[in-house]
């Protein structure tokens, strides 16, 4: 039998995160963490779910690192949305080019929203690759910059060649990216697949197995909701921090 490549021991990998983390789908089942409630609409009803316990427990996952180079606005702002997205997946490009740059003029320039990414790579090669690129982005403080390139290129069908290595390269000297050597190396190197692996893993083992999903201080969103559904939870968020302190 032939040795496995390191491309397939990469694979592998990832495929025995995604089946430690089913199990944990499993466990959390009943909690329905991501079912989508309408009434959150409201914002009187949404600081009152704000206040639901399973929601504080999911509000930890929030790291609030201010070295985090994926992740945009200040550490400690009252409220952060953790986002769970995948480079070639058509609802998260939606939310990066339709409803975040809206969300980040009013909110994260405001110092009321944080957002932290998390790299839910669940569509295949290109997915996970993006997704170490965009961590190698980061190493050199480009993350967001790379993020917005990605997803202005994003493929309409997934694993079809638009995420190969060299294009990613590519694209990282149209994002800015001063040293695409160390952007290469950086992209292929153990520390990218251990912290793609870290996201994918916290991600499935709370019950994200879409994408994007959204955890708005551990109040979850699932999908490229309305800009309004972002604005009341983030409002009622808010409120319910400021009333808390």
């Amino acid at each position: 039998m032939s040795p496995k490549t390191p491309k397939q021991s990469r694979r592998k990998a990832f495929a025995g995160v995604a089946i430690a983390a089913a199990v944990g789908l499993l466990v959390i089942a009943g909690v329905r963490i991501l079912e989508h409630d309408r009434a959150a609409d409201s914002p009187s009803t949404a600081a009152t779910a704000d206040r639901n316990p399973m929601y504080a427990e999911l509000a930890k996952l929030a790291r609030r690192d201010a070295k985090d180079p994926l992740a945009m606005g200040k550490p400690d702002a009252p409220v952060v949305m953790v986002e769970y997205s995948d480079f070639q997946c058509p609802f998260c490009k939606v939310f990066a080019t339709k409803i975040e740059p809206q969300l980040v003029s009013r909110y994260v320039d405001a110092g009321v929203l944080r957002i932290e990414w998390r790299s839910l790579a669940i569509f295949g090669p290109e997915s996970e690759d993006a997704a170490r690129a965009a961590w190698a982005a980061g190493q050199q403080g480009r993350f967001w910059e790379y993020h917005s390139a990605l997803f202005d290129h994003a493929p309409e069908k997934k694993n079809t060649g638009a995420f190969t290595r060299d294009r990613l390269t590519e694209l990282a000297g149209a994002a800015g990216i001063p040293d695409l050597d160390r952007f290469r190396a950086d992209l292929a190197s153990p520390a990218a697949t251990a912290a793609v692996q870290a996201d994918v893993n916290e991600g499935l083992s709370i019950g994200v197995n879409s994408t994007p999903a959204f955890l708005i201080n551990g109040r979850p969103i699932l999908g490229a909701q309305p800009l309004e559904q972002f604005q009341a939870t983030i409002e009622a968020a808010r409120k319910t921090a400021q009333d808390s302190e």
